[in-house]
Parts: C-alpha cells; structure tokens; sequence
C-alpha cells in the first residue's frame, strides 16, 4: 500500500510554509495540505513540528528494527522457524525507515523530486516491494500462529525445517516483487498518464483507479482476510479447548475427592470406620455438610488411583499449553487491529483519489491515511519481537555489549 504514497498534488505547501513574506496563495479545499490544515498562521512553527516528528519517526523505525536483527544474529536460540519471519519482517520495516521515507522527506519539502529518474524508479520499487512484503510477512507470522496452536504436531515437524522455513520467506519478496515491480517499470511505454508532471516522482499507474482497486485486492484485502480467518480459527479452537478442560478438570475433582456430581454432600456413616463416630458431637452437627466432606477427602486419600500424579501432570502441561495458545490468539487479534487501522483509510482513499483526480477529498486526508501505514512499521517490531521475553533478554544482551564495548574506549 504504501507503494502508492508519492507526493499528491500537496504533501506539504511549502510554498505556504517557506513564505516568510506572508504572502502565500490560497489553495483549494480540495488541494489543502497537511501543514496548512494544523497551522496556517504559523508556518515555520509547523515546519519546526513536522520534521522534528518525521526525524523521530525515522529513528524509532531505524533503531526498533536493528534492535530485531541484531537480536536475532547475536542469540541463536532466536533461529526458530516462527522467529524468521519476524525477522523478515524487521528487514522490510528497516529499509522503511532507512530508505523510503529519508529519500521522500526532501520531496516532501520541496515537491520537486531532485534526485534524477533513475533513483525515482529504484525508489517507487523498493517502497512498493518492502510494503507489499510487510503485509504478506504480516500474513505469514499469522499462518505460523495459526499451525503452532491448531496442529501442534504438524507444526513441530515442520518447525525443524529450515528449507521450508526460507523458502516461505523467498516466496514472499517473489511475489511482492511481481505485484508492483513490473508496472512501475513498463507502465509508461504502454498506458503512462500523460498529466504527471516530469519533477514528480508518479508511477505511470498512479491515476488508473482500476488498477489500484486490483491490487488493493491483493496487497490489503486479502492479507486482511486471511490473518481475520486465522484470529477468528484460533478463538473457536481455543475456546473449545477451554470449555473441554473446564469439564475435565471438574470430572478430576469430583472423582478425586469421591463426590457424586449430582449429590455432593450427601455421605453415607457406613463409608468411614468406628473412629469418625466419635466426631458426631454438636459443633459437627453445626457444619454437617463440610466436615464429612473433608472427612471423606482425607479417608479415602490412600485409595486414589496410582496414575492420579500423571493425570495432574498431564492436564498442568495442558494448562500452560492452553494459557500460551491465548496469549498467541490476543497478540494475532492486535496485528488484525492494528493492520486494518494502518491500511484501510489510504487503500480506500487512494482508489477514491485515483477515480476522480483529486477533485473528491482534501489532500491533507491522503497524507494522513498514507503516514499510517509507514507508522505500522514502527509499530512491528514493539507488537511482535519485542513483547517476547526470548527478544527482550536477546536486546539486553546487545544494549549491554555495544555499551560495554564503547566503555572501554579511551
């Protein structure tokens, strides 16, 4: 998606926010840009804001994602099969950071790509290519969350796999690589929009609202309802585990202690031997209906079935199983959230904009939309690497030797 965010006619006007004569034109509603919409009467305040945000952005998605790679080279117990994808996902999201956006800044700035056609066509490839890969990465990581907790035994046959594992990973760069590369190329000798000015950085496609509206399909769409098929499976499947474990941890119970289900306080005198006759004195008869049944727990505790330990054992390591499927389902929920928040305002804007010429919305709304989705790569590596604790211990291991290292220089 973020393969589409070239400067539309205003990213920011800075024929507005470098005037410092004040002598700015008025623009259009509809041709209203994103600086002019949060302060029009201070420009060099909004300039200042801008890219003070943009520089921290860059540097949150550049470190955030380092932090995943250098992790993952340094531990090698990180090298499982579900780590790989986060890692190729981190290398997307870097080259976000490191690449796309620093080399859009200027022309965001000015309006004017600067920097020579041959550098606009690698950039729109390499945007178009790390985005579309993060969302088909995004889908991948769902479908391994997806296998780990629904066919555990599968999956850990595969997971020892690592063919496997790297070949999912190329699979992904091939066909995010077909999906935009081939057009951004070619697309000018056969259909190019003759209205794009030549000092915009446009793919040729740039106005063909059908096809944005295709490839939506296939770079948001589909991704959307793949990782939603996969967080909906997991929250049947988990739940019915849930509900399957409720009823026989209960059975364990009621069978351990010797309680009927459907009479559980009714305990016959003939059950204990001569000595619990004794006990019948007034304050029992207080609390006739607890202490026979601690009276029967206790005397038939000698008479347990000898596989009563490994049963305990068995449904605990189910427990713990079923608590760890539930953390995987509420981190795969978040990623449904955050996915469809950061991409579907710009995947509908963009086809909408593309249809009528950018005569339908103010263009501030397509900066906003098309921002969300480069803040998604900032966002990864804090909702997937970093909320496990093997990352975490693996980033501290880093952080503690480059600041060791750096110590130690005269």
């Amino acid at each position: 998606m973020c393969r589409k965010m070239f400067p539309y006619t205003v990213q920011v006007n800075m024929k507005l926010v470098l005037s410092l004569s004040g002598n700015a034109t008025n623009t259009s509603q509809a041709n209203t840009s994103l600086v002019d919409a949060i302060d029009t009467q201070n420009p060099q305040i909004a300039m200042i804001v801008l890219v003070t945000v943009v520089a921290f952005f860059i540097f949150v998605t550049v470190l955030g994602n380092t932090l995943v790679i250098l992790a993952f080279i340094e531990d090698k117990r990180l090298r499982s099969r579900s780590n790989f994808f986060l890692l190729n996902l981190a290398i997307c999201d870097f080259f976000i950071g490191a690449f796309c956006i620093p080399l859009y800044v200027p022309y965001m700035f000015t309006e004017k790509w600067l920097l020579g056609k041959f550098l606009c066509k690698l950039w729109l490839i390499v945007d178009n290519l790390m985005c579309t890969a993060s969302a088909f990465n995004v889908v991948l990581i769902s479908y391994d969350r997806f296998l780990s907790v629904t066919m555990a035994v599968v999956y850990r046959s595969i997971d020892r796999k690592h063919g496997q594992t790297v070949l999912n990973m190329a699979l992904v760069w091939i066909l995010a690589s077909l999906l935009y590369s081939p057009a951004i190329i070619s697309w000018e000798y056969f259909d190019g929009d003759k209205s794009i000015s030549e000092d915009l950085c446009l793919p040729g496609y740039f106005y063909a609202w059908y096809f944005l509206l295709g490839a939506s399909i296939f770079d948001f769409l589909l991704p959307l309802l793949s990782i939603s098929f996969f967080n909906l499976s997991l929250y049947w499947n988990i739940r019915s585990r849930s509900r399957k474990k409720q009823h026989i941890v209960t059975s364990s119970i009621d069978s351990n202690l010797g309680v009927s289900p459907s009479r559980p306080y009714i305990i016959s005198d003939r059950d204990f031997h001569d000595g619990v006759k004794d006990l019948k004195t007034p304050q029992y008869k207080k609390n006739k209906r607890s202490i026979p049944l601690c009276l029967k727990r206790c005397f038939f505790r000698k008479g347990l079935p000898l596989h009563r330990d490994q049963q305990t054992a068995t449904n605990n390591v189910h427990v713990i199983k079923l608590s760890r499927d539930k953390k995987i389902a509420k981190s795969l929920s978040i990623l449904v959230c955050v996915f469809g928040i950061c991409w579907a305002p710009y995947s509908l804007l963009m086809t909408i904009r593309a249809a009528c010429h950018d005569n339908c919305i103010a263009s501030y709304w397509y900066d906003v939309t098309f921002w969300l989705l480069w803040v998604n790569s900032s966002i990864n590596p804090f909702l997937y690497p970093l909320c496990h604790e093997s990352f975490r211990k693996a980033f501290a291991k880093v952080m503690y030797k480059y600041i060791k290292k750096n110590s130690l220089k005269p």
